[in-house]
């Protein structure tokens, strides 16, 4: 695993930061002992730090928790691409070595598809805060006993006995620390019940179950993502009081030139029905989706937009959506979720540099160009 500190956009990881500590790659033998020296370099500023790994030592896993409980940490799932490397992969041979320069690197942080498998849990539930992105992956299996023997392999049942042995004492070294953590021991009995050879991705209800990150609301920033249609998205799952599950949701804004716009919203479909969703901000009148298109599982609701109504609808602090459904008696029953607009004014900019113009746009830019050619022939 390689420690390095990186510098991104403003409020790339979270509001108000834009600096973190990215911890990526394989726990091995003396990774929590470099984390120790590494975190001495900062002891005058408190960096979130963001976890990328398949796993590894767990011990060295539950000694990293240990440094970092003792610290005022955010730890959370995470992965950068750092600019530096170019067109360099990100884990080759030149952008490791980057990475393990000591400089601090400039970079973009993602959650989507972020995974800390296998021991990284164990040391992201050491921070003093630990929180997982909803698109995040969180990962456990059951730890595998190395034995190592010199002078040849002995007979069956004495590596049967040393593996017991080594599966008890990693038992109460795990036991032992969830308990420090605050952890529920529910997710040590679990993770008995995955083979090491398998890989069992923790759900939302088992992340806030056992205390991994117990938010009811948990959202992403909005970003900009580069598909083959490229897009503006938001994810985040929620729990309403009352409710004992977490439910997807996601909103994604698509362009069809500068100034035309698709916004869409998809939930899972509930077991009853839903009258309307409503997007609204600060006690505007609600504007409503159109709807919904239902497939095997997801339904989804729309709407088209022009760019100042987009702007008027979507750029402020926070929004609400309402989901308004249909009570037994035929009452209507509006619930609202407040959502944060956090990264919104760089997501949108950077999807409208990737729309093909609007007519409007079209005609400002050829004037614009006729003059600067007239001024040009008139010198």
């Amino acid at each position: 695993m390689i420690f390095y500190v990186v510098k991104g956009a403003p409020g790339a990881c979270g509001r108000d930061c834009d600096t973190w500590i990215e911890a990526e790659g394989k726990v091995e033998s003396d990774t929590a002992a470099r984390l120790k020296t590494f975190l001495g370099r900062f002891r005058d500023r408190s960096l979130p730090i963001y976890f990328a790994s398949p796993g590894g030592n767990l011990d060295q896993a539950i000694a990293m928790g240990n440094l970092l409980h003792g610290r005022p940490t955010v730890a959370r799932v995470g992965r950068t691409t750092v600019r530096e490397c170019g067109f360099e992969a990100q884990d080759s041979e030149v952008c490791v070595k980057l990475k393990q320069s000591g400089r601090e690197l400039h970079g973009d942080l993602f959650t989507n598809g972020a995974i800390c498998a296998s021991a990284c849990p164990y040391a992201l539930m050491g921070a003093a805060v630990h929180e997982v992105a909803p698109d995040a992956i969180l990962a456990i299996h059951s730890p595998k006993v190395v034995l190592n023997f010199h002078g040849g392999r002995p007979e069956a049942f004495v590596v049967a006995a040393a593996n017991e042995r080594g599966r008890e004492r990693a038992d109460r070294a795990a036991s032992g620390y969830l308990a420090k953590m605050g952890i529920d021991a529910g997710l040590l009995a679990l993770t008995r019940t995955v083979k090491f050879e398998d890989i069992h991705v923790l759900t939302r209800d088992e992340i806030a179950r056992f205390g991994l990150d117990r938010r009811e609301l948990v959202e992403t920033a909005w970003r900009f993502e580069p598909t083959a249609l490229n897009m503006v998205r938001k994810i985040a799952t929620v729990r309403a009081p009352g409710e004992t599950s977490f439910r997807l949701m996601q909103w994604r804004v698509f362009c069809f030139d500068t100034d035309r716009f698709a916004l869409d919203f998809q939930r899972p479909i509930p077991a009853a029905g839903i009258a309307s969703v409503s997007i609204a901000h600060s006690g505007a009148s609600a504007v409503y989706f159109s709807g919904p298109t239902k497939g095997p599982s997801v339904e989804q609701w729309s709407m088209g937009l022009i760019r100042s109504r987009l702007d008027a609808l979507v750029n402020h602090p926070q929004i609400d959506i309402i989901e308004t459904s249909v009570a037994a008696d035929g009452r209507l029953i509006p619930r609202a979720t407040k959502l944060s607009n956090e990264g919104w004014a760089g997501a949108i900019e950077t999807l409208l540099a990737s729309c093909p113009l609007s007519k409007g746009d079209l005609i400002v830019q050829m004037s614009s160009q006729a003059t600067k050619s007239n001024e040009a022939a008139a010198k």
